[in-house]
């Protein structure tokens, strides 16, 4: 069965047309990992060492972006070519963009969260918590997140749900697994099993993001089908990604930032957004025109974003299934939450 929803091509114009600001703001706060993921695009590149200068996002550059996406209630979503909790001011940065308005999506592979970061990001309402866990058994978890302890992880992620719970946050807690070759008949137990866990499992594509080896995918079916002409991909309708430089980026698959839209040391987000670059390459994309876009034409990973299934559906499921166990505790059955082919 084909779920892909196909938009209508002038609801995104309309989108496109009077989005004053993106809804997300990707930040790679992290250039230093505590992992050697085979999957990682940061592990197969040399992306890391052009960072070491500045391996994490500086605290007056995270309260510029904070400042400018509170006043949008935008999400920013902390993410990282590496492990975003290894920086020291992460949660103190955190607390400061939920404290102007802005909304947090937290992606950590959940080794380093300790009691007491935990305490803090659900005090402070986090909005969502993604662990990427990749795997539901100790084996597997060795190969596909090295020098990281499967037992420590499901202590941390027990402790965050617990708490969740206990203090009445609204934080959502998801876990991610992204379908590659070391899950072949495995997935569907690691689904189970983080399932009894978490609010919400979502199932990720393998993405090569031009690095890695396409062929370590085990579930390489496109989202979007073949069509006539192609759909445009929703990123650069919805976000942007700012780097700790404060390089804004066209699309966060530009994990190089080849592309440049400005440093929000000397523009403002809004600015970038609304600008004619942005726009220009925009329309290219509602015409169809996606091979003069440079970053648009090399992409092999287009065909695994999707309009419908994406991460506002993730956050919808998740808090339905919320409800569903507030309302009826012990009741609700792990089917009912079916992990439908989402992405990023």
């Amino acid at each position: 069965m084909n779920r892909y929803h196909v938009p209508d091509l002038d609801d995104v114009r309309l989108k496109n047309e009077g989005g004053e600001f993106p809804a997300m703001v990707i930040v790679p706060v992290s250039y230093v990992c505590n992992s050697r993921c085979p999957n990682c695009a940061y592990t197969n590149s040399d992306i890391r060492d052009s960072y070491n200068d500045t391996p994490f996002m500086p605290d007056e550059l995270f309260k510029r972006i904070s400042d400018e996406c509170g006043k949008y209630n935008a999400l920013i979503r902390v993410s990282g070519g590496g492990e975003p909790l290894i920086s020291k001011h992460i949660i103190d940065q955190i607390e400061y963009a939920k404290g102007v308005g802005a909304r947090i999506g937290l992606i950590t592979n959940g080794s380093l969260l300790t009691p007491e970061r935990v305490d803090r990001l659900l005090k402070v309402n986090t909005d969502a918590i993604e662990i990427s866990a990749d795997a539901g058994d100790k084996d597997t978890y060795a190969k596909v997140r090295p020098g990281l302890n499967f037992d420590k992880l499901v202590r941390n992620v027990k402790y965050l749900v617990n708490k969740r719970n206990e203090l009445k946050s609204t934080s959502r807690i998801i876990v991610s697994i992204i379908n590659q070759k070391e899950l072949q008949g495995k997935l569907e137990s690691a689904v189970a099993y983080w399932n009894k866990i978490v609010d919400h499992v979502q199932i990720r594509k393998y993405l090569t993001w031009s690095i890695c080896d396409p062929s370590q995918s085990a579930d390489p079916t496109p989202y979007i089908p073949e069509l006539p002409v192609r759909v445009p991909c929703p990123f650069p309708f919805e976000r942007v990604m700012i780097d700790v430089r404060g390089k804004i980026s066209f699309c966060a698959y530009d994990i190089r930032f080849e592309t440049d839209f400005g440093n929000v040391h000397k523009i403002s987000i809004k600015q970038a957004w609304q600008g004619e670059k942005f726009k220009k390459w925009r329309q290219l994309l509602l015409e169809g025109k996606y091979e003069e876009i440079p970053v648009c034409n090399k992409c092999p990973d287009w065909k695994y974003r999707s309009w419908h299934y994406n991460y506002w559906n993730i956050l919808n499921k998740a808090d339905k299934k919320k409800e569903a166990i507030s309302d009826s505790p012990g009741e609700f059955e792990d089917e009912e939450f079916d992990n439908l082919p989402l992405d990023l």
